[in-house]
Protein backbone atom coordinates (compact mmCIF):
# COMPACT_ATOMS: atom_id res chain seq x y z
CA UNK A 1 0.00 0.00 0.00
CA UNK A 2 1.41 3.29 -0.52
CA UNK A 3 1.36 4.95 2.23
CA UNK A 4 3.43 2.19 3.93
CA UNK A 5 6.80 4.08 2.20
CA UNK A 6 6.61 7.82 2.82
CA UNK A 7 9.20 9.95 0.57
CA UNK A 8 10.00 13.28 1.76
CA UNK A 9 8.57 16.09 0.14
CA UNK A 10 9.48 19.86 0.59
CA UNK A 11 7.68 22.88 2.05
CA UNK A 12 7.70 25.96 1.13
CA UNK A 13 6.08 29.60 1.87
CA UNK A 14 3.70 31.39 -0.70
CA UNK A 15 6.23 31.99 -2.74
CA UNK A 16 8.18 29.13 -3.37
CA UNK A 17 10.72 29.44 -1.01
CA UNK A 18 11.80 25.96 0.71
CA UNK A 19 11.40 26.07 4.23
CA UNK A 20 12.01 22.43 5.01
CA UNK A 21 10.83 18.67 3.76
CA UNK A 22 8.37 16.21 5.50
CA UNK A 23 7.02 12.87 4.94
CA UNK A 24 4.17 13.08 1.96
CA UNK A 25 1.73 11.82 4.35
CA UNK A 26 1.98 14.03 7.12
CA UNK A 27 1.47 17.43 4.73
CA UNK A 28 -1.50 15.78 3.46
CA UNK A 29 -2.96 15.06 6.93
CA UNK A 30 -1.68 18.68 8.38
CA UNK A 31 -2.19 20.88 5.35
CA UNK A 32 1.21 22.43 4.99
CA UNK A 33 2.11 24.13 1.86
CA UNK A 34 4.55 22.07 -0.24
CA UNK A 35 6.02 21.96 -3.71
CA UNK A 36 4.56 19.93 -6.36
CA UNK A 37 4.02 19.63 -10.11
CA UNK A 38 1.32 19.01 -12.62
CA UNK A 39 1.74 17.98 -16.28
CA UNK A 40 -0.86 18.65 -18.59
CA UNK A 41 -0.04 16.28 -21.94
CA UNK A 42 -1.27 17.39 -25.85
CA UNK A 43 -0.81 15.62 -28.68
CA UNK A 44 -0.89 16.84 -32.48
CA UNK A 45 -4.06 16.95 -33.00
CA UNK A 46 -4.76 18.71 -29.64
CA UNK A 47 -6.33 15.54 -28.08
CA UNK A 48 -5.30 15.69 -23.93
CA UNK A 49 -3.94 12.65 -22.25
CA UNK A 50 -6.17 11.84 -18.85
CA UNK A 51 -4.90 9.33 -16.41
CA UNK A 52 -6.87 7.26 -14.08
CA UNK A 53 -5.56 7.38 -11.12
CA UNK A 54 -4.71 3.35 -9.48
CA UNK A 55 -7.16 1.96 -7.02
CA UNK A 56 -4.29 2.12 -4.11
CA UNK A 57 -3.82 5.62 -3.72
CA UNK A 58 -4.61 6.94 -0.30
CA UNK A 59 -6.42 9.75 -2.00
CA UNK A 60 -8.39 10.08 -4.86
CA UNK A 61 -8.20 6.86 -5.80
CA UNK A 62 -9.98 5.74 -9.26
CA UNK A 63 -10.41 9.33 -10.08
CA UNK A 64 -9.29 10.89 -13.84
CA UNK A 65 -6.78 13.35 -13.67
CA UNK A 66 -4.22 15.21 -15.90
CA UNK A 67 -1.15 12.65 -17.57
CA UNK A 68 1.13 13.69 -14.18
CA UNK A 69 0.27 15.05 -10.72
CA UNK A 70 3.38 14.47 -7.85
CA UNK A 71 5.88 15.98 -5.97
CA UNK A 72 9.60 16.88 -6.70
CA UNK A 73 12.22 15.56 -4.76
CA UNK A 74 13.67 17.87 -2.30
CA UNK A 75 15.99 20.24 -4.05
CA UNK A 76 15.06 18.74 -7.56
CA UNK A 77 14.28 20.98 -10.09
CA UNK A 78 10.92 21.20 -11.16
CA UNK A 79 11.42 20.35 -15.04
CA UNK A 80 13.19 17.40 -14.03
CA UNK A 81 11.07 16.55 -11.82
CA UNK A 82 8.24 16.40 -14.70
CA UNK A 83 10.43 14.65 -16.55
CA UNK A 84 11.14 12.34 -14.55
CA UNK A 85 7.57 11.31 -13.51
CA UNK A 86 6.42 11.26 -17.46
CA UNK A 87 8.98 8.02 -17.48
CA UNK A 88 8.22 6.34 -14.20
CA UNK A 89 4.50 6.73 -14.36
CA UNK A 90 3.90 6.46 -18.21
CA UNK A 91 7.41 5.81 -20.24
CA UNK A 92 6.86 8.82 -22.08
CA UNK A 93 8.46 11.40 -23.48
CA UNK A 94 7.32 15.12 -23.99
CA UNK A 95 8.31 18.29 -24.67
CA UNK A 96 7.66 20.69 -21.67
CA UNK A 97 7.11 24.19 -20.80
CA UNK A 98 6.03 25.77 -17.81
CA UNK A 99 2.90 27.87 -17.96
CA UNK A 100 1.84 29.34 -14.53
CA UNK A 101 2.29 27.93 -10.67
CA UNK A 102 -1.39 27.11 -9.08
CA UNK A 103 -1.06 27.30 -5.11
CA UNK A 104 -4.10 25.75 -4.10
CA UNK A 105 -6.08 24.08 -1.36
CA UNK A 106 -8.64 21.16 -1.37
CA UNK A 107 -10.11 18.69 0.13
CA UNK A 108 -9.22 15.39 -1.50
CA UNK A 109 -11.43 13.65 1.48
CA UNK A 110 -10.93 11.04 4.36
CA UNK A 111 -9.64 13.73 6.40
CA UNK A 112 -6.85 14.66 3.69
CA UNK A 113 -6.03 18.01 2.55
CA UNK A 114 -3.81 19.01 -0.78
CA UNK A 115 -2.21 22.25 0.10
CA UNK A 116 0.73 22.58 -3.03
CA UNK A 117 2.60 25.34 -4.55
CA UNK A 118 2.06 23.60 -8.25
CA UNK A 119 4.14 24.01 -10.68
CA UNK A 120 2.24 23.47 -13.81
CA UNK A 121 3.36 22.37 -17.33
CA UNK A 122 2.06 21.80 -20.66
CA UNK A 123 3.86 19.38 -22.73
CA UNK A 124 3.64 17.66 -26.41
CA UNK A 125 3.86 13.75 -26.62
CA UNK A 126 6.84 12.91 -28.25
CA UNK A 127 5.87 9.59 -27.79
CA UNK A 128 3.24 6.73 -27.47
CA UNK A 129 2.80 6.24 -23.25
CA UNK A 130 2.60 2.76 -21.95
CA UNK A 131 1.51 3.17 -18.59
CA UNK A 132 2.63 1.39 -15.00
CA UNK A 133 0.76 -0.38 -13.64
CA UNK A 134 1.71 0.41 -9.80
CA UNK A 135 0.96 4.05 -10.87
CA UNK A 136 -1.80 4.35 -13.40
CA UNK A 137 -5.24 2.24 -13.41
CA UNK A 138 -5.82 3.47 -17.52
CA UNK A 139 -5.24 6.11 -19.23
CA UNK A 140 -7.52 7.73 -22.53
CA UNK A 141 -6.70 10.47 -25.34
CA UNK A 142 -9.79 13.01 -25.58
CA UNK A 143 -10.45 15.85 -27.30
CA UNK A 144 -9.77 18.81 -25.04
CA UNK A 145 -12.66 20.28 -25.27
CA UNK A 146 -14.34 17.42 -25.25
CA UNK A 147 -12.11 16.56 -21.79
CA UNK A 148 -13.57 20.47 -20.41
CA UNK A 149 -17.49 19.46 -21.13
CA UNK A 150 -16.98 16.33 -19.00
CA UNK A 151 -15.41 18.15 -16.04
CA UNK A 152 -18.49 20.52 -15.96
CA UNK A 153 -20.77 18.13 -16.38
CA UNK A 154 -19.44 14.86 -14.53
CA UNK A 155 -17.02 16.75 -12.01
CA UNK A 156 -17.19 13.86 -9.15
CA UNK A 157 -15.39 11.77 -11.80
CA UNK A 158 -12.21 13.88 -11.66
CA UNK A 159 -9.43 15.03 -9.03
CA UNK A 160 -10.08 18.64 -6.92
CA UNK A 161 -6.85 20.07 -9.05
CA UNK A 162 -7.60 19.12 -12.35
CA UNK A 163 -10.98 20.63 -11.71
CA UNK A 164 -9.28 23.73 -10.66
CA UNK A 165 -6.21 24.02 -13.25
CA UNK A 166 -8.00 22.72 -16.68
CA UNK A 167 -9.37 25.61 -17.87
CA UNK A 168 -6.63 27.87 -17.18
CA UNK A 169 -4.34 25.45 -19.02
CA UNK A 170 -6.45 25.27 -22.07
CA UNK A 171 -6.50 29.62 -21.79
CA UNK A 172 -2.66 28.96 -21.60
CA UNK A 173 -2.74 26.62 -24.98
CA UNK A 174 -4.18 29.28 -26.69
CA UNK A 175 -2.21 33.02 -26.04
CA UNK A 176 0.31 34.57 -24.04
CA UNK A 177 -1.02 36.64 -20.58
CA UNK A 178 0.76 39.03 -18.47
CA UNK A 179 -1.37 38.37 -15.81
CA UNK A 180 0.62 38.23 -12.08
CA UNK A 181 -2.11 36.82 -9.86
CA UNK A 182 -5.84 35.57 -10.33
CA UNK A 183 -7.94 33.80 -7.68
CA UNK A 184 -10.88 31.00 -8.11
CA UNK A 185 -13.05 29.69 -4.99
CA UNK A 186 -15.12 27.05 -5.85
CA UNK A 187 -18.52 26.55 -4.00
CA UNK A 188 -17.23 23.50 -1.99
CA UNK A 189 -14.59 26.17 -0.99
CA UNK A 190 -11.54 25.12 -2.88
CA UNK A 191 -9.28 27.99 -3.75
CA UNK A 192 -6.58 28.35 -6.19
CA UNK A 193 -4.11 31.29 -6.48
CA UNK A 194 -2.57 31.56 -9.84
CA UNK A 195 0.63 32.99 -10.48
CA UNK A 196 1.45 34.02 -13.87
CA UNK A 197 5.33 34.30 -15.21
CA UNK A 198 5.91 37.98 -17.11
CA UNK A 199 6.02 36.10 -20.54
CA UNK A 200 5.23 32.93 -21.48
CA UNK A 201 6.36 30.72 -24.51
CA UNK A 202 4.36 27.30 -25.32
CA UNK A 203 5.83 24.60 -26.94
CA UNK A 204 4.10 23.96 -30.61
Amino acid sequence: MEMMHQPLVELVDTKGQPVGTAPKLDVHLDGRLHRAISVFVFDDKGNELLQQRAGHKYHAPGLWSNAVCSHPHPGECPRAAAHRRLEEELSLQAALCEVFIMRYRADVGEGLVEHEYDHVFVARALSEPRPNPEEVQSIRWMPKDTVGQMVREQPKLFTPWFKLAHDEVLFSLQESHGQHAKVLITPRGDKATFLFPEEVVVAA
